[in-house]
């Protein structure tokens, strides 16, 4: 086939397929993140955890189903479905993110009654509340521009992709050791090459969504390694 030929066929299926085959790679990131600890530290997890952590697991994992059937919904050209269930979305979003902040808190009050290898949860907690605000500022923008169909994909491909981190926290060291952010921006990073490729440019979403998380992840990164008083104050007040 000649090059030309080729960048044709590429373009035509990343125009078409990006966003459903991203889908699918987050719902496998996701299995293979959690694979090393959902058995030890959720199915037969002892002491048993809270049971709001179950509810957490199941909203998130309803998540990276919609994600992935709203895609294929768009693929498959059923739009009129794909707005009914974006009320659904909508919904879950908004349990995703109070679950959350819910559950985040609640794990570190178990740690410290449970305390593991990691010692004080204190510091740590600033990962998870990094996570959901992450996902909340996008997701709003999603649900802002919904009937903007470039800025609505790209804002809910993004929030996606932060949920990822978790995910990429639990892989087989070094990525687990304060760099599971790198796979997080691999991911939106992705979308940028799809754009340059199909549209010859990068959209302007990324261009200010990228530098932005890599400067928040970097502050947050630094705070779970060197903890300043006032975020210890923060931390210590919500566990009360």
């Amino acid at each position: 086939m000649e090059p030309s030929k080729a960048m044709d066929t590429l373009r035509s299926f990343l125009g078409k397929y990006f966003y459903f085959c991203l889908s699918l790679l987050i719902a496998v990131v996701v299995v293979y993140g959690f694979s090393h600890t959902v058995n030890d530290n959720l199915i037969h997890a002892h002491p048993i955890r809270p049971i709001i952590l179950w509810f957490h697991a199941i909203a998130f994992c309803g998540w990276v189903v919609f994600f992935i059937v709203q895609s294929a919904l768009v693929r498959t050209h059923n739009v009129s479905i794909h707005r009914k269930l974006g009320w659904f979305g909508l919904a879950l979003g908004i349990a995703m993110i109070v679950l959350g902040y819910t559950t985040a808190v609640t794990m570190a009050k178990y740690r410290v009654i449970n305390p593991g290898p990691f010692g004080d949860p204190a510091p740590f907690l600033i990962v998870p509340f990094h996570d959901i605000t992450s996902f909340a500022i996008f997701f709003t923008l999603a649900i802002w521009y919904r009937k903007k169909p470039e800025l609505h994909r790209r804002f809910i491909f993004i929030a996606s992709c932060v949920l990822t981190a978790a995910a990429f926290g639990r892989f087989p060291t070094p990525l687990a050791e304060n760099w599971w952010n790198v796979g997080v921006d691999s991911l939106v990073f992705l979308g940028m090459v799809r754009d340059l490729i199909v549209m010859k440019r990068v959209h302007r979403i990324y261009c200010w969504a990228l530098p932005c998380m890599i400067v928040v992840q970097v502050i947050q990164v630094h705070i779970v390694n060197h903890p300043c008083a006032a975020w210890l104050g923060i931390a210590h007040w919500l566990m009360r």
